[in-house]
């Protein structure tokens, strides 16, 4: 008896040191800007060594990437960003500057800023696109590549061109790209999918410093049309650029935003080995709903 009270205080004390970490992260991580031709990028950085950047998605911030950024941390210098647009990265008004090469620029920009030549890339979501685009268009600065729910893009386009249900799963995007969409969007209602009332309200309060025009200025530059998706498979394709790092993958099976067939083939695009962890009882977001699987994974993946 005395030895299960034992185990049970060092678990009830064991979660409490993991919560306050938590409550205090905002604390200890170190805020800081890089510029990228006039636009400031504003990320957060926790821990020493070799550097990984995290990219966030739809609707996020930084803070999404807590838990991860607690324990890597550990063995790696962590930063995350805000994106731009959102939180206390710069908001350019303009369709244009929300173009992939600009949103992978930002992330050269952090990286430099921050006097490396190179960092492991994570992303999702939106943040998974740029990294996607990050790892192919800029190779020597991507040690390794790690992507939550976000297929490859060529699987996503050939899903789109398709597959019916992947077409009508992604009918949000459409309405995204309407003239005026972004002033149906609230704080609150962006920050409806976080479960946890402590960060939801740090959510809303991110969400309020955001432009929201910005954040669907992303689907009305970047993804594909509907005229697009629907004559993909007969246009000719783009020229393939495998990604020349290793990566892992992560796909919550209950997304309804972007199926799992786009996950097919994924291997055909890349140069080196692929890693991909499928979670059947996880959405969207895997890196919250699946958080000890997903952080565990990843710490155990780069210290190969």
């Amino acid at each position: 008896m005395e030895t299960f009270f034992q185990q049970l205080i060092l678990c009830i004390t064991v979660m409490a040191a993991a919560f306050a970490n938590d409550s205090n992260l905002e604390k200890r991580v170190k805020h800081d800007y890089a510029d990228n031709n006039g636009v400031k990028i504003h990320y957060v950085s926790l821990g020493e060594g070799p550097l990984v950047v995290m990219l966030h998605g739809f609707p996020d911030f930084w803070y999404t990437w807590r838990h991860q950024m607690e324990a890597l941390s550990e063995n790696h210098k962590v930063v995350a960003l805000d994106l731009r647009g959102y939180n206390r990265s710069d908001k350019p008004k303009g369709q244009e500057n929300y173009a992939m090469r600009l949103l992978v620029a930002d992330v050269v920009a952090v990286i430099r800023h921050l006097g490396e030549e190179q960092a492991v890339i994570v992303g999702h979501d939106w943040g998974g696109a740029i990294a996607w685009q990050f790892a192919m268009h800029v190779p020597q600065m991507t040690e390794k590549l790690i992507i939550l729910n976000l297929p490859h893009p060529r699987g996503l386009m050939r899903e789109m061109a398709q597959n019916e249900e992947q077409q009508k799963n992604s009918q949000y995007a459409r309405d995204f790209q309407k003239e005026g969409a972004h002033k149906l969007l609230t704080a609150e209602g962006l920050a409806g999918w976080v479960k946890d009332p402590e960060a939801k309200a740090k959510y809303v309060e991110a969400f309020n410093r955001s432009d929201f025009e910005a954040m669907l200025n992303y689907y009305k530059q970047n993804y594909p049309r509907q005229t697009q998706s629907n004559t993909a498979s007969s246009a000719p394709a783009a020229p393939l650029i495998k990604v020349k790092a290793p990566v892992l993958m992560f796909h919550g099976l209950q997304d309804q935003y972007l199926l799992h067939h786009a996950l097919n083939g994924t291997w055909e695009w890349l140069e080196k080995d692929l890693t991909l962890v499928t979670i059947p009882d996880a959405g969207h977001f895997v890196q919250h709903d699946a958080t000890d699987l997903v952080t565990r994974t990843m710490k155990l993946w780069l210290s190969r």
